[in-house]
């Protein structure tokens, strides 16, 4: 581990010495509970990361985050992405995925390759886009209903994606089942309406497809190969949006990935603190780890004071929120609503975030700015 990425933090505020303790995730150990999230930059060319990619994901761990988890990239299917700048996870693109594992472990840290899949909301025009139901979004078409064997080639080739993730030394992957894309297309009832075991009403039945692909990823695996899950209620075109209506359904939902093979649960919203359903302050991390029992991250404008669709969408700049942050972020993992928290945006425009956060200078951390993200060239 390099002097840059020790888990030194000689003037902590008080009270975040939980924050900076160590936890044990699956085969290792993380040196404090921050995490780097996927998010997109654009910096691939035929799918394969860029040495600027590498450099991004190390020098963040450099910085102090205990786990980097790289941006989503298309498994090794035909159907997956037609996106011209989207990352791959394929035999020809292993060696740039080295690469940056590599940097990444030569700063202290491991690192999670997050596997994905476009689904309906893939470009339609090659005749080749899948979805649950022919659905992209309510009101929009995505391409084909998959038929069975549709889904078990793609089931395999997250396996062999995931398999390739291993190969090369990641410590585990992440399976992308949010924000509207296939996994989560199967999730929600609006854009899966499927008869045949794989939808309807019951979530179990929405599930069984993403479940059966983290059972084979875990057999393919082993025991000790971290699988981690990321979920959302809302979609990019629907803030609203539910797949889980109460709790109890989270809790159906939460035994049959445990009983697959999940490591840890990433509960992805817009505002961490935001309660999920009436009745209780908890928001959707919480109640992931309180139905779960496995240990969750959550995510959403940590440091900021707008959301992430906001800053990609919305008119002005986020401005941070340090001290609310702080506030809150503590006082929901005191009672133990979550066990890991993930740094986004703050994370593109600071490197350096998790240190300043840990040695208490948050007058010192560079608040994001869009033009933070110029280089991201997606291609909707």
């Amino acid at each position: 581990m390099t002097a840059a990425a020790s888990n030194t933090w000689p003037t902590a505020p008080a009270g975040t010495a939980g924050l900076f303790s160590p936890l044990r995730i699956g085969h290792v150990t993380l040196r404090n509970r921050f995490v780097m999230p996927g998010m997109q930059r654009g910096w691939c060319k035929d799918g394969a990361p860029l040495p600027e990619l590498a450099n991004y994901y190390r020098r963040r761990a450099e910085g102090g985050v205990a786990m980097i988890i790289a941006e989503s990239s298309a498994v090794d299917h035909v159907t997956a992405t037609v996106q011209p700048t989207a990352c791959r996870l394929n035999p020809a693109t292993a060696g740039a995925w080295a690469r940056c594992v590599e940097a990444v472990h030569s700063a202290g840290a491991p690192m999670l390759l997050q596997l994905w899949h476009e689904g309906g909301r893939r470009n339609p025009s090659d005749g080749q886009t899948i979805s649950p139901s022919g659905v992209a979004y309510p009101g929009h078409p995505g391409g084909r209903a998959a038929t069975h064997a549709d889904l078990e080639q793609v089931r395999d080739a997250f396996v062999r994606s995931a398999k390739l993730a291993q190969t090369i030394g990641a410590d585990g992957i992440e399976v992308h089942a949010c924000h509207g894309y296939l996994l989560d297309q199967f999730l929600w009832t609006a854009t899966n309406q499927r008869e045949d075991g794989y939808g309807g009403v019951a979530i179990a039945d929405r599930a069984r497809f993403p479940v059966a692909i983290v059972a084979a990823i875990r057999a393919a695996c082993g025991p000790e190969f971290i699988i981690s899950f990321r979920f959302s209620q809302w979609k990019e075109h629907d803030y609203g949006a539910r797949i889980a209506s109460a709790p109890a359904e989270l809790a159906t939902l939460a035994a049959l990935l445990r009983g697959a093979g999940v490591t840890l649960l990433h509960a992805s919203t817009r505002r961490f603190w935001i309660p999920e359903w009436d009745g209780s302050d908890l928001g959707l991390a919480g109640w992931t780890r309180r139905v779960s029992g496995l240990p969750t991250i959550a995510v959403g404008s940590v440091g900021l004071d707008r959301d992430v669709m906001e800053s990609f969408l919305g008119d002005g700049e986020a401005e941070l929120r340090m001290q609310a942050t702080h506030d809150e972020l503590m006082r929901r993992f005191a009672r133990g609503d979550f066990d890991l928290v993930a740094i986004g945006r703050s994370l593109i425009s600071d490197p350096d975030w998790v240190r300043k956060f840990g040695e208490g200078r948050f007058d010192a951390i560079r608040t994001f700015r869009k033009a933070d993200i110029a280089s991201l060239q997606w291609e909707w």
